[in-house]
């Protein structure tokens, strides 16, 4: 093999390599980009995978059709450069595809589909034609054909995996989601100059011209969204969340943590250390199902509101947090004023790994406060498994608080209803608490589920004037028991929660 042979066939595996990888940090970067518009649900990553695989297969074809046709390095090169031009066309439209499909009067599956086709298949056709072509153009200088395709696929398939864990390990956490875009687009871009040097002409000007143009505008959108209300995008490994400020429903100033665009996870007052989100005032019920208590788990920190209130009004507590992720604490320390306290014990784990191996009998009361996409409790914490162990971590009149968003009649209460059948079927004594009484069954909304572990029925009035302002909203009518449980096996969170974000409106 000659000196110029070698070097084009070094070039097309690097290439091959970098591009496997560049369409996987693509892929996972994708339900970042989805997620403050649409969420991160299973849905979400449906439709991202399967569109994806999609275009990809349509590239394999087409790709290989063409390098029959016209097998010159010259057009690959120019594959890779219009990828990076549609990653940076990707960038640059993003917010106002997303806004649009977001307020589509359709539900989150199809919403999920039209994003993924929009924003994503266009350039994962071209990242599909990379391989094919390349194996044309590395047979014309090598007979050996098994091994030529073998080769090149599997180094693809190589630098896949690469990127998979550059993606998730280190570019999402610590560059962030949108400047991985960038990085990306330029990657794709530079990509095919390896290939060809850069020859001037209108196309290869535009394409570079939009590439910067989109960082710029992200860039500034950034900015303004900062200064207009303090907007912080911050990448976790777990989640995309965005801090701001704005106002609740009563003009008051608060700041805002969340992670999905269907409900906020915590807020805090500006000026003041009170409840910011009406939820919350319902923990206490605490002291009333189980008075004097100590231990406490509180399974969710997100921005530490319960935490923080419990530290502040009860002195005899001792407070385990269950967050799952440790970037979520640095961030409730930074904007929601979390401080440390020797009462409280802040541990980085799953929530139901957690509860899988605590002690018997460990916990006074449970507070459960984590959520994930759409509004749902994460599926794993649903379950009669979960509930168990739930059951078993508690003392022997212990009680667990459970907050989840939905309707309680109508097409969208099947989650509760199936919760509610959950709780039913492990604790002898389950209650439903309306947050806002007026609003009606068939609405969607925040529910409380009171449940004790106590054989004996706990009493419902109280001389506390707190405690009986939140005994007053408590469902007094019958719930059917008409869905399964909820098993590890079969858990459908996401398909309940999808019917009732049909019909879903941003209400606190």
């Amino acid at each position: 093999m000659s000196r110029l042979a070698r070097l084009r066939a070094i070039s097309l595996e690097i290439t091959v390599f970098v591009s496997g990888g560049l369409l996987m940090t693509y892929e996972i970067i994708g339900s970042r980009i989805l997620a403050p518009f649409i969420g991160t649900s299973t849905y979400v990553w449906t439709s991202l995978i399967g569109v994806i695989l999609a275009s990809l297969s349509l590239g394999y074809w087409f790709g290989g059709r063409l390098a029959d046709r016209r097998p010159d390095i010259r057009i690959l090169a120019a594959v890779l450069f219009l990828a990076g031009t549609l990653v940076s066309v990707t960038i640059l439209i993003k917010e106002i595809v997303l806004s649009f499909i977001a307020s589509a009067p359709v539900g989150v599956e199809l919403q999920s589909l039209l994003a993924a086709l929009l924003l994503f298949a266009p350039a994962s056709v071209c990242l599909g034609m990379v391989t094919p072509y390349a194996v044309k153009l590395r047979m014309l200088v090598l007979a050996d054909a098994g091994k030529t395709v073998g080769r090149l696929y599997a180094l693809s398939t190589v630098g896949s995996i690469a990127g998979t864990f550059l993606a998730g390990f280190f570019l999402i956490p610590f560059v962030g989601s949108v400047r991985t875009l960038y990085i990306v687009a330029g990657s794709l871009i530079a990509l095919s100059l390896l290939l060809v040097p850069f020859a001037i002409s209108r196309l290869n000007i535009a394409g570079l011209v939009l590439l910067f143009s989109s960082v710029c505008w992200s860039e500034a959108a950034a900015g303004i969204s900062f200064r207009a209300n303090e907007l912080r995008d911050i990448d976790t490994e777990y989640s995309r969340v965005q801090v701001f400020n704005s106002v609740d429903r009563n003009g008051k100033q608060i700041r805002v943590l969340t992670t999905d665009p269907y409900a906020i996870q915590s807020a805090i007052f500006l000026d003041s250390d009170e409840p910011a989100l009406e939820y919350g005032r319902f923990y206490h019920l605490a002291r009333h199902f189980k008075p004097a208590f100590q231990d406490v788990l509180v399974v969710g920190g997100a921005g530490y509101s319960t935490p923080k209130e419990f530290l502040r009004r009860y002195k005899d507590v001792r407070i385990d947090v269950v967050e799952i992720d440790p970037r979520m604490t640095d961030i409730a320390r930074e904007h929601f004023r979390l401080k440390d306290d020797p009462r409280l014990n802040i541990i980085h784990e799953d929530g139901r790994m957690y509860l899988n191996r605590a002690d018997a009998g460990r916990y006074d009361v449970i507070l459960m406060d984590a959520f994930g996409s759409m509004f749902t409790v994460p599926f794993q914490l649903t379950t009669v498994e979960a509930v168990r162990k739930i059951h078993n971590s508690l003392t022997g009149d212990g009680v667990v608080i459970f907050n989840l968003g939905s309707s309680i009649t109508g097409r969208g209460s099947g989650f509760f209803r199936a919760e509610m059948a959950t709780y039913r079927s492990v604790f002898p004594h389950v209650f439903v608490f309306k947050v806002r009484a007026d609003r009606m069954d068939d609405a969607l909304q925040n529910l409380i589920i009171v449940a004790s572990k106590s054989s004996t029925p706990p009493q419902l009035a109280s001389g506390d004037d707190e405690i009986s302002s939140l005994l007053a909203n408590i469902y007094s009518n019958s719930i059917p028991a008409d869905l399964p449980i909820l098993t590890d096996d079969i858990a459908p969170v996401e398909h309940y929660n999808s019917i009732a974000q049909n019909q879903y409106t941003p209400q606190q």
